[in-house]
């Protein structure tokens, strides 16, 4: 970490800058420590830094000068819904005014504190300190990145620089925490609500920012880097939260099986512009329904991305398991049983190859699969980590397409086309039987994601999807899907959070659960029972 600056005079760190976020509970001496270790770096500079840290009692941020702690400010307003459990670890703290730095006034709010339209509970932390005299609002963040979270960091901040009259500075943090990425894309704000600076998403970045006292107040000048968004920023976050993943872990790379079909290519190409194609693997494991067309497609896959490939047939194993049941099955006609004995016998290999190795196993399953059920426990799901995880199987596809022309700033991957065009345009298939597809079991891709976006980003109730077009049955079959596919989610590897709502910290819902949504809808209230439902309640209360 880089404190001294030879021109800055206030070095800003994000939040939990040392530590990491999210943060686990602990010891509040523990969390002391950033503090201290920030002090033991800066003793002797003239410097001051802004760090942020959180105890217990409550979230703080910490103004260090000469080797000292100057000045402390606590987080007034702690998250408590979709990743955030602040309320379950921390204690709120007080708002209060500025600290001064070399004669300025600069108010602190911390990363919530902004986030005024997220609960009518939470304190105006900024508007306490425009009337206490701040002169430039510095926010530290740990906003974790979320599809289209830019433009909704931007209008927040929009909102405070307006209604306050003070410039701002977002300061957001870096890196890739389990299934979070944070992304970084620091900006500042003028008074006028021009963009004074704007800082590259999902790279490391230090930079200067430059201000002038001017009649209207201070003002702000720095570099303006370009914003990528949409699908590049998806692909982005797969990367860094791979490569963060596997770095901050000690692995010393990743092996995954290559099967010709297209989730296994993206998360290859991933992997590769995350650590290098010295640091991936890849395994062909076919059986006797694997086609030569994904064969000969893994093998170009594996050539374009230059990965170490192989081809381990899994005939003898599986033939193995299947006559060591055919007692225990006599009589019994073929089923799923037989296809998930192919995947777990691959599942298998692919972690005795991590065991000895070293190497972890990318899991290559997508949001739509891991939705409705369409993996194997402990076969194609083995794995410590899956990149593509929040990623529905249409944009699978947009995505792959995307990469074979454009990588994003610091990939490690070739450029041009890395993964094959025919692994884009043939129909997927798992090939655990004759010419199956996808498609056998479950409905068209583009009409399984719209209605599984609904069900689990937007949480619609089912009649409200059917009112807009989709099929009541096929509606209802894709819900009990998704709700009897609860218990292999939880045995799932963690993934890059991409979209508002992903499988683990946002979608909390028990395994053991037998209410369903029928998707009628629901009947009108009766207004004379809900009148003398509200009579009793009152009566209640004042005896």
């Amino acid at each position: 970490m880089q404190v001294r600056h030879p021109v800055a005079e206030h070095v800003h760190i994000g939040l939990l800058g040392v530590r990491g976020h999210p943060q686990r509970p602990g010891d509040p001496g523990q969390h002391r420590s950033e503090a201290r270790c920030l002090r033991a770096v800066q003793v002797g500079d003239e410097r001051d830094v802004s760090a942020r840290f959180q105890v217990r009692e409550a979230g703080d941020g910490a103004l260090l000068d000469g080797g000292r702690i100057a000045a402390i400010r606590y987080k007034a307003n702690l998250p408590n819904y979709g990743v955030f459990d602040e309320k379950r670890l921390f204690a709120r703290g007080p708002a209060a005014g500025p600290v001064t730095v070399r004669g300025i006034r600069v108010g602190v709010p911390i990363c919530e504190d902004i986030w005024l339209e997220e609960s009518e509970d939470y304190e105006n932390v900024v508007e306490c300190l425009a009337e206490t005299g701040a002169e430039i609002l510095v926010v530290p963040n740990g906003s974790p990145y979320a599809r289209d979270k830019n433009d909704l960091r931007l209008s927040i901040a929009v909102a405070r620089v307006t209604e306050s009259g003070l410039p701002l500075v977002y300061l957001n943090q870096i890196g890739g925490q389990d299934e979070l990425v944070f992304d970084g894309a620091s900006f500042a704000l003028n008074a006028d609500l021009t963009v004074a600076a704007q800082l590259p998403a999902f790279e490391e970045s230090i930079t200067t920012l430059r201000w002038s006292k001017t009649a209207a107040g201070w003002r702000c000048n720095g570099p303006v880097a370009p914003v990528v968004d949409g699908d590049k920023d998806d692909y982005a976050a797969c990367v860094l939260g791979l490569r963060d993943y596997v770095g901050k872990n000690g692995f010393p790379g990743v092996l995954l099986g290559v099967s010709g079909g297209i989730d296994s290519a993206l998360c290859a190409a991933i992997a590769v512009d995350a650590l290098g194609a010295a640091r991936v693997r890849g395994v062909m494991l076919p059986f006797r329904f694997t086609a030569q067309v994904s064969l000969d497609d893994a093998a170009k896959l594996a050539v374009a991305l230059g990965i170490r490939y192989e081809v381990l047939p899994i005939a003898q194993a599986v033939n193995g398991f299947e006559a060591i049941l055919s007692g225990t099955f006599a009589g019994l006609p073929r089923d799923i049983t037989e296809e998930n004995l192919q995947a777990r016998t691959r599942g298998t290999l692919l972690m005795a190859i991590s065991n000895k190795t070293g190497a972890m196993v990318v899991t290559t399953g997508n949001k739509s699969e891991m939705s409705v059920g369409y993996a194997t426990l402990y076969g194609d799901m083995n794995g410590g980590f899956n990149p593509i995880k929040d990623i529905y199987k249409t944009e699978v596809f947009r995505l792959s397409t995307l990469r074979n022309s454009w990588k994003p700033d610091g990939a490690l991957g070739p450029s041009g086309e890395v993964i094959p065009v025919n692994i884009i345009t043939r129909p997927p298939t798992a090939e655990l039987r004759e010419n199956q597809t996808d498609q056998d079991s479950l409905p068209p891709y583009d009409m399984l994601d719209a209605i599984l976006e609904r069900l689990v980003e937007r949480e619609e109730p089912l009649a409200t999807i059917v009112a807009a077009g989709f099929d009541r049955e096929v509606v209802a079959r894709i819900d009990r899907l998704l709700n009897i596919a609860e218990y292999k989610r939880r045995q799932a590897a963690p993934g890059v959070k991409v979209t508002s709502r992903n499988f683990g910290r946002d979608r909390r819902y028990p395994i053991t659960n037998k209410f369903r949504d029928t998707g009628k809808p629901l009947p009108e209230p009766d207004d004379k029972l809900v009148a003398r439902a509200s009579r009793g309640s009152a009566e209640a209360f004042e005896g």
